[in-house]
């Protein structure tokens, strides 16, 4: 824990920072860099259903699983949320995040809004961060240039994400993942991680 750069010694406690958006904003991108910089936290990995995409890795962006064995889960009560997304399930396991908190290191969640959303309600002292682009125009520029579903797909993910975008106000925070400024965008959410530490009333969750 002394290694930690956002440890407060009045503040000990780890943070459980929840980073959400629509769909092509860029989230897995922004936590892959976080994970390259090097910043004491531990990144918990989601659970999904959905295929392997090119350069993915088991247990390294994604735990990829089958509908029965994310069935299972369900039915062991093994997820701290899941949802249906596009089609396909995710969640988040629950054992891993109550490691990665008596850890002693922050703890980031990388979540769909519908996932966010489900993690506040249970637990309501998460810093949720809200990532978005500079609109709802270069949003759909990013979708349509992934060019990784069919039309229909896509007109989906584009109409999900035009609804998400409106649900910010949910948030403790919004950060605008600016296009060619990876980096900025880092910087900005690890200055939000050092200032939770030092509020004069820390957060505290317990799962």
């Amino acid at each position: 824990m002394s290694d930690n750069i956002l440890f407060n010694p009045l503040n000990p406690e780890p943070l459980l920072v929840v980073i959400s958006g629509p769909s092509g904003v860029g989230k897995d991108t922004v936590v892959q860099r976080m994970t390259e910089v090097s910043k004491p936290f531990h990144f918990i990995v989601t659970a999904t259903t959905r295929a392997m995409r090119p350069a993915e890795q088991h247990g390294v962006d994604y735990f990829f699983y089958s509908k029965d064995e994310f069935a299972r889960m369900i039915e062991e009560d093994e997820l701290l949320e899941y949802a249906i997304v596009y089609n396909d399930f995710k969640g988040i396991p629950k054992q891993q995040v109550r490691d990665a908190l008596a850890s002693g290191m922050d703890v980031v969640m990388r979540l769909d809004v519908q996932g966010a959303a489900t993690v506040r309600k249970l637990y309501p002292e998460v810093v949720s961060i809200f990532l978005t682009t500079q609109d709802e125009d270069e949003l759909v520029r990013r979708l349509k240039a992934r060019k990784s579903e069919n039309p229909e797909d896509l007109n989906l993910r584009i109409a999900t994400a035009r609804q998400e975008l409106k649900r910010v106000p949910e948030f403790d925070y919004v950060v605008v993942n600016r296009e060619d400024r990876l980096d900025e965008t880092v910087q900005m959410i690890i200055a939000i991680m050092v200032a939770e530490h030092c509020r004069v009333q820390h957060r505290k969750v317990v799962l």
